[in-house]
C-alpha cells in the first residue's frame, strides 16, 4: 500500500474473517518487512490490486477502491463505523449505485479468484 498523502510504502497482509453478520467481520493486519513480503509475493496465489482514495462525505470517509488487473471497471465504496448504531444511521451516498455488503460475491477471497474472461462478465452483471 502506498500512502497518497506522504507516498510511504506500507507492505501488509490482512484477512478478513466470516461471521454471520457482515457488518461486524472482524479483521486482522500485519505489516510485513520487504523480505517478507518476497517470501509471499513468491508463493502461488490469487492477487486482488486495487487502489483506495478517501473521500470525505456526511456520514464520514468513505474509501473509494478502483480494482486493477482483472477487475479494472469495479469501483467499491466503503464506510466504516465505530458501532452499529451509528452504521445504522448512514444514508447510502446518492452517487452509490448499490449496497453489497450483504453479497458474498463482492468479498475480497471471491473477487481475487476471478480470470479476466470471468471478471469482465461478473463487472458487467454488477453494473446493471
Amino acid at each position: 500500500m502506498t500512502d497518497s498523502v506522504g507516498g510511504r510504502v506500507a507492505l501488509k497482509l490482512s484477512k478478513k474473517y466470516d461471521v454471520p453478520d457482515p457488518l461486524a467481520r472482524p479483521l486482522v493486519t500485519t505489516y510485513l518487512t520487504p523480505e517478507e513480503y518476497a517470501l509471499f509475493a513468491a508463493l502461488p496465489g490469487h492477487w486482488l490490486r486495487r487502489r483506495r482514495h478517501a473521500v470525505p462525505s456526511a456520514s464520514g470517509e468513505v474509501g473509494i477502491d478502483l480494482f486493477e488487473g482483472a477487475l479494472e471497471g469495479l469501483e467499491l465504496a466503503e464506510i466504516e463505523q465505530p458501532n452499529a448504531a451509528s452504521l445504522a444511521a448512514v444514508q447510502q451516498p446518492e452517487w452509490a449505485y448499490s449496497e453489497v455488503t450483504y453479497y458474498a460475491d463482492f468479498q475480497g477471497g471471491t473477487l481475487a479468484l476471478l480470470d479476466r474472461s470471468h471478471a469482465e462478465t461478473f463487472v458487467r452483471e454488477a453494473m446493471r
